[in-house]
């Protein structure tokens, strides 16, 4: 068997463990299911409303998956700027670590405002989430190359450019890869708060009318389907990032 394989196997029955002690607890404390529905019963909204929850879990997945790459590109090219310019570190830098220490739900409203109830503020949300992880972890792995390989890019007179390619980049591909898994799963969470924010669409937007009418099996449903998408995310960036950086040995 192999590690990609225990993995699911050991997530399976951590999964069904979990989801039985949910099972027994709800019915021996018999618990309304406005407060919290058993597994059973959300299975049973999942079933019965597949086709609509479906729905608006797609375009939940494609506000996340836009976000995800605006993101990813401006984080890449924010990093690759500050590793090379040091009048942009000096100003940008404080700028993008303070813009962080905003909260989230502070800043959704403005971007309703500025981009309107559609598509558009969902994907700049997704983007401001995820941005930094990226940024940071990239911008790291930058600062770090071996200064061996530096000292060797100097020998052959390689210019700032060739090194900056060719020993710099490839050198902080890990440091991006963990930054990537990161951003992965933090992407869904900025498209549902853009969602709750000012949207008439989407699974942020089931979760906030069904909320409203006590219907806790349907923003349980609703939780499940952001879950599973999470999880397929991130395992799809995982691959690509292994891809990305071959070298490295796959660890458990």
């Amino acid at each position: 068997m192999s590690e990609f394989q225990r993995r699911i196997v050991r997530g399976l029955v951590t999964a069904i463990l979990l989801l039985g002690a949910w099972e027994l607890a709800v019915r021996g404390l018999k618990l309304p299911s406005y407060m919290l529905p058993p597994p059973s019963r959300v299975a049973q909204v999942l079933v019965a409303r597949a086709d609509f929850l479906l729905t608006q879990a797609g375009i939940t997945a494609y506000e996340t998956v836009l976000g995800l790459v605006f993101g990813v590109v401006s984080g890449v090219v924010l990093a690759l700027t500050l590793s090379v310019l040091p009048l942009a570190r000096r100003y940008l830098l404080p700028v993008v670590v303070v813009s962080q220490a905003l909260p989230v739900f502070a800043i959704a409203p403005l971007l309703v405002l500025w981009f309107g109830f559609g598509l558009s503020s969902k994907i700049v949300m997704a983007s401001l989430i995820i941005f930094f992880p990226v940024t940071s972890a990239f911008y790291d792995g930058l600062r770090r190359t071996d200064p061996d390989l530096l000292d060797y890019a100097k020998l052959v007179r390689a210019t700032p450019w060739q090194t900056l390619m060719l020993i710099r980049v490839p050198a902080a591909l890990p440091a991006l890869g963990s930054g990537l898994r990161v951003a992965a799963v933090f992407a869904p969470i900025g498209a549902i708060v853009g969602e709750w924010v000012g949207s008439s669409q989407g699974l942020g937007f089931v979760m906030l009318q069904a909320n409203a009418r006590a219907q806790a099996d349907v923003v349980f449903a609703a939780l499940v389907l952001l879950a599973a998408m999470a999880l397929l995310l991130r395992a799809t960036v995982d691959k690509a990032t292994r891809a990305m950086t071959p070298w490295q040995s796959e660890q458990a």
